[in-house]
């Protein structure tokens, strides 16, 4: 297990390494440790500017990240010309380097602090659309309907944890938390958290009781933000549940 000193001193070794590469012209911290929210669990997540080709940047990263940090495998996560290297580290560390187009390289969120170089002015990652979110509730409700009755309980115990995720969402904008991957949920108010418990399915035997809770829940949701919409859903919703 690693210790924050492990995760600072390694951090502060890859900032040094990315100050010495001509290549890389600016370096940025991004995840917590923008916000100064770190905690004993929070991994290393930096954003690196490079001019020209980047591969061969990432490629020497890499090579380092294996040769003197104790990588053991890594990832990748390509958005839009962004290359995010993830690597698991020997220590269970998880380390994030993104490899950005110097012309890309800018905060998208605010988990952005630069450290050294000249960022680009860039629009700010909206939130989820909730009508889209709404979308893929319905239709994730159906699938749910359908995978009951046929009795595929595995699948139908995905559906229903679906329509509880995009239910939860609608609920994290609606509150001004952060909707995606779940990284609001925890700062939502318990009043609104607690009844999402009954829809929690327990065993493949416990299939209706969690898909109607849920049910209820999303119709709650959609009522908040298009009422119109939500009287002409709820009974559909009700009936397939």
């Amino acid at each position: 297990m690693f210790t924050s000193g492990d995760r600072n001193l390694l951090r502060d070794a890859l900032v040094e390494a990315a100050r010495s590469d001509e290549r890389v012209t600016g370096a940025a911290l991004t995840g917590s440790a923008a916000l100064d929210s770190e905690d004993a669990w929070s991994d290393i997540d930096l954003a690196f500017a490079v001019a020209g080709e980047p591969e061969p940047v990432l490629a020497d990263f890499t090579a380092r990240m294996y040769r003197e940090h104790g990588a053991v495998h890594h990832m990748d996560v390509v958005f839009e010309r962004t290359v995010f290297r993830v690597f698991l580290l020997a220590n269970t560390l998880q380390v994030d380097l993104a490899f950005w187009p110097e012309a890309d390289f800018g905060a998208t969120t605010p988990k952005f602090r630069l450290l050294f170089g000249t960022p680009q002015d860039r629009p700010q990652s909206p939130p989820p659309d909730p009508r889209r979110l709404i979308d893929l509730a319905w239709l994730h409700a159906l699938h749910a309907r359908s995978s009951i009755e046929r009795g595929r309980g595995w699948q139908a115990e995905y559906m229903i944890g679906r329509v509880r995720e995009f239910t939860l969402s609608l609920a994290c904008l609606r509150h001004g938390v952060p909707a995606v991957e779940g990284r609001g949920l925890d700062r939502l108010p318990a009043d609104v958290t607690k009844p999402f418990e009954a829809t929690l399915v327990r065993g493949l035997d416990d299939l209706g009781g969690p898909f109607r809770a849920v049910t209820e829940l999303f119709i709650g949701e959609i009522d908040l933000v298009d009422a119109g919409l939500g009287r002409r859903l709820a009974p559909l919703l009700r009936e397939i549940s």
